[in-house]
């Protein structure tokens, strides 16, 4: 039996979602919405489920501190929103917070999400 590969970093996750075609980035909107253009669709909080939350602290960097979610929607289609910590994030203002604490969370086990 093939044994899994430990995913430590950023990149290895992101990599594993690209190549199970799982690469879909959500991006908050002008108009308080999550939108993939990947796949086409504008999002609103009960639209999508956290089925995986990921925090990566850098050894020396500040700015390195990020956390990535992996999000479904109700097709069942797996993407992503990925943000730094505190003053390094690139979402300005409180509608990006306030949208993500309104998602509804499960913590899924990663060979369900990557198998």
């Amino acid at each position: 039996m093939e044994q899994p590969i430990a995913m430590n970093t950023l990149s290895q996750i992101l990599e594993k979602l690209r190549l199970k075609g799982k690469d879909n980035e959500l991006k908050i909107s002008d108009h308080g919405k999550m939108q993939s253009k990947s796949l086409g669709k504008i999002y609103k909080p009960e639209d999508l489920t956290i089925v995986k939350t990921y925090r990566f602290e850098g050894d020396s960097d500040p700015a390195d501190n990020s956390v990535l979610y992996l999000v479904e929607d109700k097709d069942k289609n797996i993407g992503y929103i990925l943000d730094a910590y505190g003053i390094y994030s690139d979402n300005d203002g409180p509608s990006f917070d306030d949208f993500l604490k309104k998602i509804p969370t499960e913590n899924r086990d990663e060979q369900e999400l990557f198998s």
